[in-house]
């Protein structure tokens, strides 16, 4: 699959609206209620997201990417609690929302797919579509796979395979350290990296293995004490928001020199809590950066910044805003049912080239990236983030054909 290369906001723009209706059609708005964080410790990542979904909203009406229909996206805090998410799901339905996006956290993502699906097969007529931007636990699109649920990142395993590519190409580490969330997701990502690092680097010793709390911890120096004492190289870690800003806090006070390999290193407050320690030792992986080549994206990501003085770093918004627009488009309607009809299958160009909605298990397949921490020189590495000076080098990037990886989802859809 090529990379797109350069390509502006205006471009890109046009790619995505390149299918408006031919004929008059009675404008509808697609309202989006989006169930995650806006207070606690993950509410910093919540309020980016919310800004990125709207933003790019905002971006799809003026430029009419559906034709006629518009999006409105609102934000429902569920303060990080899937029973909150459960409530507030209701009270969105009671409201005429049909369209439900969440991402922070794949426990709430587990409770809203199992709701989402019971609601729909007792209320046909009413049906809701699910569009999981960054929930990542594989689960969801394995045994736990619904028709209604559309996750538009990569899943854990997906974003495991990229970043492990890397860590096996350094002859140099031999010894690594996990730490991650004691839910399902940080369990998912403990067992992918087990598993890939087994298949590619079988010399490599897991010298320690640690699962916390989620949103708990207020300090991981006790954590951190134990990487120091195995004496691992590097540390794999699924760790997002405070968990993963409070970490590097802690490997910065106590000298850890291991290399951090990180799903989620970019996320809001990770980069800041970072710093010029992380400089060269810190990776992330994910759908997209600013510094890709080409700069892809750079307009959007500089209206963004000026917008919310913050950093754009969900590309995956982006993709599903394109594929809604896409799909209503085609149908000529903005009915759920409809429209999770035609997203099964459907591709668009996003930030990271082609991304294709898998219908076998509604699981997006695009490119990934693998980028290292490291100072901005004005030329692969032009934009910084959070203010610090620096930003993200790519490593590599791949294909969507060398992430993907097999479903166990056997899909029932309505009717069948």
């Amino acid at each position: 699959m090529a990379h797109p290369g350069a390509r502006t906001l205006l471009a890109l723009a046009a790619a995505a609206s390149t299918l408006l209706p031919t004929s008059h059609s009675m404008a509808e708005a697609i309202k989006i209620a989006y169930i995650d964080p806006l207070s606690g410790p993950f509410a910093p990542v919540g309020q980016s997201m919310l800004n990125h979904w709207q933003f790019i909203a905002d971006m799809a009406n003026s430029q009419q990417w559906a034709g006629e229909h518009r999006f409105e996206v609102t934000g429902f805090d569920n303060k990080g609690s899937p029973q909150e998410s459960l409530a507030l799901l209701k009270t969105a339905v009671d409201q005429g929302y049909r369209y439900v996006t969440q991402g922070v956290g794949s426990s709430a993502a587990v409770a809203l797919t199992e709701a989402i699906k019971k609601h729909n097969e007792r209320n046909p007529g009413q049906e809701l579509l699910f569009l999981n931007y960054a929930s990542n636990d594989p689960d969801l699109t394995n045994s736990k796979c619904n028709y209604w649920h559309f996750r538009l990142d990569a899943n854990s395993d997906m974003k495991i395979e990229a970043l492990t590519e890397v860590l096996a190409a350094n002859p140099e580490i031999k010894k690594i350290y996990l730490i991650n969330q004691d839910f399902s997701f940080g369990h998912q990502v403990a067992r992918g990296a087990k598993e890939a690092l087994q298949r590619k680097r079988p010399d490599i010793e897991i010298v320690g293995e640690s699962l916390h709390p989620s949103g708990q911890v207020k300090d991981f120096s006790p954590y951190v004490a134990k990487m120091i004492q195995s004496g691992a190289q590097a540390v794999v870690t699924g760790n997002y928001g405070a968990d993963l800003a409070l970490l590097a806090r802690a490997a910065h006070d106590l000298g850890l020199q291991a290399d951090f390999y990180t799903i989620y290193g970019s996320t809001t407050g990770g980069p800041r809590a970072i710093g010029q320690a992380g400089a060269d030792r810190v990776k992330f992986v994910g759908s997209w950066h600013p510094n890709n080549a080409g700069f892809v994206g750079e307009d959007i990501a500089n209206a963004y910044r000026a917008k919310y003085n913050d950093d754009f770093i969900g590309a995956a918004t982006y993709a599903g805003i394109a594929m809604l627009s896409k799909a209503a488009t085609n149908t000529q309607s903005t009915d759920p049912v409809q429209i999770a009809a035609a997203l099964e299958g459907i591709t668009v160009t996003s930030l990271n080239g082609e991304v294709t909605m898998r219908a076998s298990d509604h699981q997006a397949q695009q490119p990934l990236y693998v980028a290292t921490w490291t100072q901005v020189n004005g030329q692969d590495v032009k934009y910084e983030q959070e203010g610090t000076g620096l930003g993200w080098r790519t490593d590599l990037r791949l294909d969507a054909d060398r992430v993907m990886r097999d479903t166990s989802c056997e899909m029932t859809r309505p009717h069948s």
